[in-house]
């Protein structure tokens, strides 16, 4: 748990563009959150590998919301029976399982539909918010701590040296 503190203490404090970070955590949410092996994960990896997002963030978040997902299936369960009983969607989700890339897909499991369409949902949300706290840490947390006498004193001890070459 040291060294993941560590690396996300590294990323957030890197050059790397706050949007570049914010985009790698809200797709590792996605990612996460969902059932790993799915179709929709490779559209995931395919933009991450397409567009420039931290791929560090991406899988300290992904480590993340993997761990919390578990405790969210019974609502991403809930939300999936509603969205797949919908008689207004009734038509249209026999439609889409009679094509094979559909069926494959798993959209029809009620977790698989759950989860992706609240991570879909909180995706925009959560893109805003980590960019906005990210520049507010860099802006104020990060330069208050940089002037800190107690910061430097451990960022210049011989044991804290040693603690985050082990953590690495």
């Amino acid at each position: 748990m040291f060294s993941q503190i560590i690396k996300l203490l590294r990323i957030l404090s890197s050059e790397t563009s706050p949007l570049q970070i914010s985009a790698g955590i809200s797709l590792a949410m996605v990612a996460g959150l969902t059932p790993l092996i799915s179709l929709h994960n490779l559209f995931v990896i395919f933009i991450l590998l397409i567009f420039k997002v931290n791929i560090a963030a991406f899988l300290l978040g992904l480590l993340f919301f993997s761990s919390i997902s578990f405790f969210l299936d019974p609502t991403f369960h809930q939300v999936g029976l509603t969205v797949l009983n919908s008689q207004y969607l009734n038509e249209l989700w026999t439609n889409l399982y009679n094509i094979s890339i559909w069926r494959i897909s798993g959209f029809n499991n009620t977790i698989t539909m759950g989860s992706l369409l609240i991570s879909l949902i909180a995706f925009t949300p959560l893109l805003i918010l980590s960019n906005y706290l990210i520049k507010r840490y860099r802006s104020h947390l990060l330069i208050y701590l940089n002037n800190s006498w107690i910061f430097r004193l451990i960022k210049s001890s011989k044991i804290a040296t040693r603690l985050i070459s082990l953590a690495e």
